[in-house]
């Protein structure tokens, strides 16, 4: 019996309503906790640093079992103190499901990732912050091995120009901020970094973005985009290109977003691609 088990073994003269059985024969797909807020020490190429994640934590609950451990959950999270990368979310769901006495289940959390970047021109340092999600799926097969996936979702905010603003106007052309959100499927044993997403998105856009720009890099991004006008569709295309060539991912979507700078409305593409 392991430490977290046996702490919440109850007094026999406390009745354990959850453990009792249920007669309404109707499985549970996903029970378990959201919205839980944790501190968190981030790894990244960069080193570490703090962060807070939000978690999501459920199991699947077979139909005769009344309830599932709620407070286990929140235990196993606050165990956790080493700092988190790839491999946390596969570490926690597989302590997971031994834990609540299940077979299936996920772990989810969503926090903010920062890069440092340096400056085009100047090379003056700031932090750039995404918006980012690991999640870990695992299930126990007929043969009582455990099969685990691995998602990892990233909001990259870059810089789009209008191929055909350039086109019909005698100078200028009007650009945008756009949200490029990649989410992508890997194998457990998979080593890939937050930043790789990150490079994959800034790379196809008309131009990535800075937290700190001075002069000389303004007017290199604005010429830099301005020579590099990517419509919407051709934005989606050319990030879920260079994804599809990622022999690391085993499927993909890719979201792209517009927000207008000469409407009301944003401009939106998405595509999804299985190897």
């Amino acid at each position: 019996m392991n430490d977290l088990n046996a702490a919440f073994l109850k007094p026999q003269s406390m009745p354990d309503v959850q453990s009792t059985r249920d007669e309404r024969a109707l499985a549970i797909e996903q029970v378990g906790i959201r919205g839980v807020r944790h501190p968190l020490t981030v790894r990244s190429k960069a080193g570490s640093f703090p962060s807070v994640g939000t978690f999501e934590m459920n199991v699947a609950l077979p139909a005769h079992v009344k309830g599932t451990h709620m407070s286990r959950f929140i235990a196993l999270l606050q165990k956790q103190e080493a700092a988190v990368d790839s491999t946390t979310a596969v570490t926690l769901v597989r302590e997971m499901l031994p834990l609540l006495n299940a077979t299936e289940g996920s772990v989810q959390f969503t926090y903010i990732h920062f890069v440092k970047k340096s400056a085009p021109v100047s090379g003056v340092e700031s932090l750039m912050d995404y918006e980012v999600t690991w999640t870990a799926q695992a299930r126990q097969n007929v043969s009582g091995t455990l099969e685990t996936q691995l998602h990892l979702r990233a909001v990259v905010p870059v810089m789009s120009l209008c191929p055909c603003s350039k086109e019909i106007s005698e100078f200028g052309a009007h650009n945008q901020r756009s949200h490029v959100t990649m989410s992508v499927v890997l194998d457990p044993q998979t080593k890939m970094t937050v930043e790789d997403l990150v490079s994959a998105a800034e790379s196809e856009a008309s131009s990535e973005l800075w937290g700190l720009l001075k002069r000389p890099d303004e007017k290199w991004v604005t010429e830099h985009s301005y020579s590099n006008p990517k419509f919407v569709e051709d934005l989606v295309r050319d990030v879920a290109g260079r994804l599809q060539q990622d022999q690391r991912i085993q499927s993909l979507v890719v979201e792209a977003e517009n927000f207008e700078s000469i409407h009301n409305h944003s401009a939106y593409a998405k595509i999804s691609l299985t190897k």
